[in-house]
């Protein structure tokens, strides 16, 4: 039986991005763009109709704009949405990433007019972003209000996830690389790497965490968690279109205790700060600690990578490195956090349940590399265990 094309719905007020959004897709023989709208309230009655498997829809638009309407789609008809937008600037950064908070699921930046090598990459780029989104299913977000506060108590307490509960993985339906799970070791024991007890090992000297589709509101949930006063500095690779980084960077650092930024070259990583990986750079550490950028190529169509990082940090710190894998597609960081558990450190899997997509967490767990599989609302507890201190 042939499988069905994946369904779309566009929203977008521009008809120059909506005719090149509906070209790029067209050229796509999975994908069936069933519906368009040029504002939110126009998209919302139009909607059930054609019961996308995927929305894409711009943050600003007439009537409503992309904040409100992905609130009241992922209340009334939860369905993957993406944010196709031009790049964040600050003024924007708050908005875009609240997108996230609202259940939308990703970012792409908006395709434009440029260079044909350039419209060949974005062409290939969305259409593998929708593909993957059509296999992510999404649990309803209630609005928040005194009439649904019972019924969004009740979805918290079920989900146990916090603002990211509602998205959750499924098996594919339309190629999104999500494989028979291995037998997943105990989250509660050592694995076949025979890591030491924490009981017997240093205390942390820093943090690395990796991630992809879904980090930044995984991300969100851990790191704004963490004290001011924690006594390592925390490292993160996230997956996110060129041009959205430092949105990302400022959203985070409005809601964190710790500060947050983009790591540069030659800086000393110091406790009680988060640092980024660049855009389009592999990030490592020196002989003495520090902070260089790497132009090399792409591993596994990563840059940064989240295993160029992982082994690095491995190297230098040690059994006193601790490592966490959150969700995302493929199997970047895996080899990284199996490098991580090799010299003793502690390492941690973002378990399948609270994940968007179970790729890179599975591939860790796959290698006899996560200590523990925990839901994202256990990850920081469990890491501030490892400082003596809780949330």
């Amino acid at each position: 039986m042939p499988r069905s094309r994946i369904r779309v719905f566009l929203v977008e007020d521009s008809p120059i991005a909506l005719t090149i959004l509906k070209r790029i897709l067209a050229t796509s023989p999975e994908i069936e763009v069933v519906g368009e709208a040029r504002t939110g309230t126009e998209a919302l009655a139009l909607i059930p109709a054609c019961s996308p498997d995927v929305i894409c829809t711009d943050l600003y638009m007439p009537q409503m704009n992309g904040v409100e309407f992905t609130r009241e789609v992922m209340s009334k008809f939860p369905r993957p949405i993406l944010v196709i937008s031009a790049a964040v600037e600050e003024k924007d950064s708050d908005n875009v990433f609240q997108l996230l908070q609202a259940g939308a699921i990703d970012i792409f930046p908006k395709p434009g007019a440029g260079l044909p090598s350039d419209y060949e990459q974005a062409k290939q780029d969305l259409i593998g972003k929708i593909k993957l989104l059509s296999g992510v299913s999404v649990f309803t977000q209630h609005r928040r209000g005194r009439d649904s506060e019972s019924c969004r108590d009740a979805d918290l307490s079920r989900l146990g996830e916090g603002e990211t509960g509602r998205l959750n993985s499924k098996r594919a339906t339309h190629g999104a690389a999500n494989k028979t799970q291995p037998p997943a070791p105990s989250p509660h024991a050592p694995n076949s790497l025979n890591v030491a007890p924490s009981s017997q090992s240093p205390a942390p000297k820093v943090v690395v965490i990796g991630a992809s589709t879904g980090g930044p509101q995984a991300l969100h949930a851990i790191l704004t968690n963490l004290p001011p006063s924690l006594s390592a500095p925390v490292i993160c690779i996230q997956h996110i279109s060129e041009g959205f980084l430092q949105g990302l960077v400022d959203w985070l650092g409005k809601s964190c205790q710790m500060p947050v930024k983009i790591a540069q070259p030659f800086e000393l990583p110091r406790p009680g700060n988060i640092y980024f990986a660049p855009e389009q750079r592999h990030l490592e550490l020196d002989a003495s600690g520090r902070f260089v950028y790497l132009n090399s190529p792409a591993v596994g169509g990563h840059r940064p990578s989240i295993t160029v990082t992982f082994k690095s940090v491995a190297g230098f710190y040690g059994r006193s490195a601790v490592g966490i894998l959150l969700t995302g597609m493929g199997r970047d960081g895996a080899e990284g956090m199996k490098a991580i558990a090799g010299v003793g450190g502690l390492t941690i899997a973002q378990d399948e349940a609270s994940c968007v997509v179970f790729g890179m967490p599975r591939e860790a767990i796959a290698l006899g590399a996560a200590k523990y599989i925990l839901p994202i609302n256990a990850i920081a507890p469990r890491l501030l265990s490892r400082f003596g201190t809780s949330i």
